[in-house]
C-alpha cells in the first residue's frame, strides 16, 4: 500500500481516518480540501484543479483525503488502494453540521467559517447515489484494492489490523 485514496461523503470522517492511516503507515498525507479551496471557500477553475491533481498523484507514495468526484478516476488510475467510508447519511449530515457550527475541521483549514447551506446538505443527502456510481467505476479498475468501511467500528478494526500485519 503506497498510494491510497480516502473517499466518502462530507462528514464521514475522511480527514480523521486519513490522519490515523498516515500515522500508522508513515505515508505522506494530503488533505485535498486544503489544496482545492481558496480563502473564503472559493473554488478554483477546473483546469487549474486538474493540473494540481496531476502533480499530487505523480509522487511515488501518498494518501489523498477527499472525494472530489470529478478527479476520482484520475486518482484511482494511479492509486493501489481506495478506502471508501460508506457511512449512513444521517451520521454524515450530523457531523457536517456540527463541524460547520463549531468551525472544527480535522484538516485545520484556515479559510474562514465553513459554509453550511441547503445545497451542501442536499449534496450529503444525495451522496449515496454518487457513491454507488463511484464504487461501480472503481470495481472496473482491476489493480485497485477497494476497502469499503461502513462504520467507525469497521474503520478502527481495519486500522488496527494494519498494525498487526
Amino acid at each position: 500500500m503506497q498510494r491510497v485514496l480516502v473517499i466518502g461523503s462530507p462528514g464521514a470522517g475522511k480527514s480523521t481516518f486519513a490522519r490515523e492511516l498516515a500515522r500508522r503507515t508513515d505515508l505522506p498525507l494530503t488533505h485535498l480540501d486544503a489544496e482545492y479551496w481558496r480563502p473564503g471557500w472559493v473554488r478554483p477553475r477546473a483546469a487549474e484543479w486538474e493540473v494540481k491533481m496531476r502533480g499530487l498523484i505523480a509522487a511515488d507514495a501518498w494518501i489523498l483525503d477527499g472525494n472530489y468526484t470529478s478527479t476520482v478516476p484520475l486518482r484511482a488510475a494511479r492509486a493501489d488502494t481506495v478506502v471508501v467510508l460508506d457511512y449512513p447519511r444521517t451520521l454524515c449530515l450530523y457531523r457536517a453540521v456540527r463541524r460547520a457550527i463549531f468551525n472544527r475541521r480535522p484538516d485545520t483549514l484556515d479559510l474562514g467559517k465553513e459554509p453550511l447551506n441547503l445545497e451542501f446538505l442536499r449534496f450529503i443527502w444525495r451522496f449515496p447515489a454518487v457513491q454507488r456510481r463511484q464504487l461501480a467505476g472503481l470495481g472496473a479498475t482491476p489493480h485497485l484494492n477497494v476497502v469499503r468501511l461502513r462504520s467507525d467500528a469497521q474503520a478502527q478494526a481495519w486500522l488496527a489490523a494494519l498494525s498487526t500485519a
